[in-house]
């Protein structure tokens, strides 16, 4: 900058500085010609034409040159912001506000870092209450001392809001109600303290035109605006950060506040015990915070009739009690941060629109949700630990027949447990139907057990399991008792080559051609018949058992005959036994007759696998061979029986 536009500017600012400070003695229009004088000297701001920046007119360095001591942050010609002020210039900033008069364009005014003591406060706030300034801020104000009673008239006033932040008294000793009732008497319709401190709130002198009270973050207690009917109008309540604990208190309260519509009473420290007495809330009353307290189950006993949108995240809710009392008008409920176990039910909330519930302890929220709830549009219950279970299956389900109700879905829906699932997006979660669904479970199970049981009675029954079972059971009983009776005889001893078995309508060729070719030839063959061999007084099964065990080999003469007799079965079945049991190749097959296979009953599927695996001798038709067929058959029961002392051949013990 050129030395000569320094000169220049120097000039100005002196210029605006004259004109300041004799400006009581100019009029109205004089006033507008000064904003634009200093406003067209400087560029304008591109965002807002009408919208001029003042340099500042104060700094240390120009003190002396100045002659102000404070500093304009902005000025247009609604609005001013000033700086720094303290006793020493009070006297000034008196003179120049008392210059905008009703009338003037000046309508917004800001203060900060005021160091004054509460004269001056008062001389500014009465100075401002008179002039054309609607909305006044004053911020952090310091150094306040030296409070006392002072005459405060508020008539004629424009202001309509006034917002007052971080104060702080100095003064350790001073009456209460001297500093209260100045603000508590204010005719305007909006009126903050913050952070202040603040320890009380006197009720109006009168009827109060009060629509918005905000305390926000001072030390107000439950006997705030106890019994004070002067708050007729007020309508918005803001009480955060304070120290209130008592909820009935805070009901009894706003029960005067017969325009109340909002009320904030966050951050406090409110609880309420089942035994207080009943709440008694104003009626008007339609929106309420209660976040961020100690409040549990029973805060649902003491809430307003007519609320429609209640906040109560961050306390320590459980559940949501069946008992409460109705809120028939209540659209909208925050309980998130709480500790809810399942999603409440609607029964108490009949016209319940939004609900959130992020952030508690549902693991599986309940299915029927939905339907008990028809009227909720949206419901927010992410950021919950969820479990992934049939019972969350039905939820999903549910979900997506709704329309796409749940808020945040599918991002903040996600399973918490079991761990093989965490991180899984609920949507992306999937059960079987029949894993689910206990009763369809249920049916297929019984479906499947009686199938089960009719496939095994019917392979018990066409494979005669029950006769097997039977004759298992009576050839355990006879060599247990065997054991018992004669334990030094269990050791087996051979005494015939073979047992013959076969079909009482066979007996003729056993007797006339079998027995004689065998017995009477060449080689002595013993052979076991029952009519001769079997013990008078045994069982016949014990006496067949005997038979095949004392037995080398056990022929059977297989014919039609043959397999539709019982006893042959049961020779048949314990031969077959022995021949497991003991490892040995000890049965013979005579094919007497062709049998065709189906005539052999099913109970006899042993003889068709011994048919079909084993070579059997069939008794030839031609006379020529039937010496071949001896001599094999000889053959097959050739061994040298031991002869027990003093006993001949064919006697059996």
């Amino acid at each position: 900058m050129t030395e000569n536009m320094r000169s220049l500017r120097n000039f100005f600012l002196y210029k605006c500085l004259f004109a300041l400070t004799f400006w009581n003695h100019v009029s109205l229009s004089v006033e507008n010609e000064l904003f634009t004088s200093v406003s067209n000297n400087f560029p304008e701001d591109d965002s807002d034409k009408k919208i001029k920046s003042l340099p500042l007119l104060y700094t240390k360095g120009h003190q002396s040159k100045a002659n102000f001591d404070w500093v304009v942050i902005q000025n247009t010609t609604e609005s001013l912001s000033l700086s720094e002020i303290t006793n020493d210039n009070v006297k000034k900033l008196v003179a120049l506000l008392s210059n905008f008069r009703r009338g003037s364009r000046l309508q917004n005014l800001t203060l900060t870092n005021v160091s004054v003591d509460w004269n001056a406060l008062m001389e500014i706030f009465q100075t401002v209450w008179h002039s054309s300034i609607e909305y006044f801020s004053i911020n952090n104000v310091t150094q306040l001392s030296d409070i006392k009673r002072y005459d405060f008239d508020y008539s004629g006033t424009a202001m309509k809001a006034l917002t007052i932040t971080k104060v702080l008294i100095t003064d350790l000793y001073f009456l209460q109600d001297v500093l209260y009732i100045i603000f508590a008497d204010m005719n305007i319709a909006a009126l903050t303290i913050a952070e202040s401190e603040m320890i009380h709130m006197m009720c109006p002198s009168s009827n109060s035109p009060f629509k918005y009270l905000n305390f926000l973050k001072n030390d107000l207690t439950d006997l705030l605006f106890q019994n004070c009917d002067k708050l007729i109008q007020l309508e918005t309540l803001i009480l955060q950060k304070n120290k209130l604990e008592h909820l009935h208190k805070v009901s009894f309260m706003t029960s005067h506040m017969k325009s109340l519509k909002y009320l904030d009473m966050s951050n406090n420290l409110l609880h309420h015990d089942a035994a207080d007495v009943q709440c008694q809330w104003a009626e008007s009353l339609t929106e309420l915070d209660l976040s961020s307290n100690q409040l549990m189950d029973a805060v649902f006993e003491c809430l307003p009739v007519n609320i429609k949108k209640l906040y109560l995240q961050n306390n320590q809710i459980t559940s949501v009690p069946k008992e409460m009392a109705e809120l028939k008008s209540l659209e909208e409920l925050n309980l998130a941060l709480n500790r809810l176990a399942d999603l409440p039910g609607c029964g108490g909330f009949t016209s319940l629109e939004f609900l959130n519930v992020e952030m508690n302890s549902i693991l599986t929220p309940s299915a029927d949700f939905f339907q008990s709830c028809p009227r909720v549009r949206e419901l927010q219950a992410g950021h919950n630990p969820f479990k992934c279970s049939c019972e969350l299956q039905d939820f999903i389900r549910l979900e997506r027949q709704s329309g796409g109700k749940l808020f945040g879905w599918p991002a903040v829906y996600v399973c918490e447990y079991p761990e093989d699932l965490q991180g899984t997006q609920l949507k992306d979660f999937h059960l079987s139907e029949l894993a689910c669904n206990t009763m369809l479970l249920l049916v297929t199970a019984l479906l499947l057990t009686l199938v089960l049981v009719a496939v095994v009675a019917f392979l018990c029954i066409y494979l005669d399991v029950p006769w097997y079972a039977r004759m298992t059971v009576q050839w355990t009983q006879m060599k247990r008792r065997a054991w018992h009776n004669h334990p030094e005889e269990q050791e087996t001893v051979l005494q015939f080559h073979a047992f013959i078995s076969y079909s009482e309508r066979d007996a003729l060729w056993v007797k006339n051609e079998l027995i004689p070719n065998l017995e009477k030839g060449e080689g002595c063959v013993q052979l076991c018949q029952h009519e001769r061999n079997f013990v008078p007084g045994k069982s016949i099964v014990e006496n067949i058992i005997n038979c095949i065990e004392k037995s080398y080999k056990s022929i059977f003469v297989l014919s039609p005959n043959f397999v539709q007799s019982e006893w042959c079965h049961y020779e048949l079945y314990f031969a077959h036994h022995k021949l497991f049991t003991e490892n040995s190749n000890s049965l013979i097959l005579i094919l007497l007759e062709p049998i065709p296979p189906y005539i052999i009953p099913a109970r006899y599927h042993k003889l068709k696998a011994l048919m079909a695996k084993r070579t059997y001798l069939e008794w030839p038709k031609e006379r020529s061979k039937r010496a071949l067929f001896w001599a094999n058959l000889r053959a097959a029961i050739s061994i040298n029986l031991p002869v027990p002392d003093g006993q001949r051949w064919g006697e059996i013990d």
